[in-house]
């Protein structure tokens, strides 16, 4: 049984459809890398697999349950599928630790002194433990997207989804936070990632996935989808990166 399952999905914002029949299926333990030019459907897709974004048609599978169906409670799913975008939406009037522990005490009831230990160790273990009382104007962009990270990871999820987390860095910063997504592929955490960072997809990713207007047109094994293409479309767009 897979970890996340798309079948069929279907998202239009009015007259525009921007996921158009969408099969994604992610093992556990997995890194898919969502692939695209801007429009692609990327980031409505993801929304969509957070349930931040209604579907229209089709089913999303967490485990074998359908998590789709009308009037489903979405807190606890989102609880169990972190979503880490590409601007950072710290508060910016708490500290770094308070951002980190405000989901997990709304959501999960959790007192301050019980996560100081976890939180803790995920600070320290993303190299921020001397940043913990900074407020956000206090903090790099890629410390910043860290932070982010670390509160998606406080609420313990069981997968992780990550919108061009690095776009909005400066290129001296986005290595830190790429670094990050490797220690976590190596902790065996599942993960999605909608990414312009072609050699780490490359690099990383089990499952590559090539979007275009809307629909998944071309996956596979990195060295397949980037070395030896199928279809001129995703070698139109890889050949534009170069």
């Amino acid at each position: 049984m897979a970890k996340l399952e798309a079948q069929g999905l279907f998202k239009s914002f009015g007259a525009n459809a921007v996921c158009r029949g969408i099969d994604l299926r992610v093992e556990r333990g997995e890194m898919v890398c969502l692939i695209g030019a801007s429009g692609s459907g990327k980031s409505t897709l993801l929304r969509c697999l957070n349930l931040l974004e209604p579907i229209d048609d089709g089913q999303i599978l967490l485990d074998g349950e359908d998590i789709s169906v009308p009037g489903l409670d979405p807190q606890p799913v989102r609880a169990r599928i972190g979503l880490v975008f590409q601007s950072y939406n710290l508060f910016p009037h708490m500290n770094a630790v308070e951002n980190v522990m405000l989901a997990p005490r709304r959501a999960k009831g959790m007192r301050r002194a019980e996560l100081a230990a976890p939180v803790q160790a995920l600070f320290e273990r993303f190299g921020l433990a001397d940043r913990m009382g900074h407020f956000p104007d206090q903090l790099s962009g890629g410390q910043q997207q860290r932070v982010a990270i670390i509160r998606a990871l406080a609420m313990e999820p069981e997968l992780m989804l990550f919108d061009e987390i690095t776009s909005a860095l400066d290129p001296e910063l986005v290595g830190d936070v790429l670094d990050v997504l490797r220690q976590l592929r190596a902790d065996g955490m599942t993960m999605i990632l909608a990414t312009h960072e072609m050699s780490f997809a490359r690099e990383l990713a089990d499952t590559s996935c090539f979007l275009h207007e809307g629909r998944i047109l071309e996956e596979g094994p990195p060295e397949q989808i980037f070395e030896a293409p199928k279809l001129e479309r995703t070698r139109a767009f890889l050949a534009r990166l170069r």
